[in-house]
């Protein structure tokens, strides 16, 4: 019974993990649509805690999907600047109501 668990709490994670990969890819595009790259430091605060959760969390699913957020978290901080040289390309359109520095 408890191997069947573990095995089902594998496919799970790997279920959440692609969902919330999933959901930040929108994220950080809107993020940088509305307000560039000011907040990244929000995607490294939240990420950090998650990680810093992650360790002191018992449950190891729960502990995995902190995991899987806090990393994805900080990744998007990499996501959020490359989005802004996408955009600088024009391969994502600007936000009209923002100023640039080009």
């Amino acid at each position: 019974m408890m191997l069947a668990l573990f095995s089902f709490f594998g496919v799970l994670i790997g279920l959440c993990t692609f969902l919330v990969i999933g959901t930040f890819h929108p994220i950080v595009i809107k993020t940088e649509y509305y307000f560039g790259t000011r907040p990244w430091w929000i995607f490294l605060f939240v990420g950090l805690c998650c990680i810093v959760g992650a360790c002191f969390v018992s449950n190891v699913f729960v502990a995995s999907l902190l995991g899987v957020v806090g990393f994805s978290c900080l990744w998007s901080i990499h996501e959020l600047f490359e989005q802004k040289q996408r955009v600088k390309r024009g391969w994502f359109p600007r936000n009209p109501k923002r100023k640039y520095k080009d």
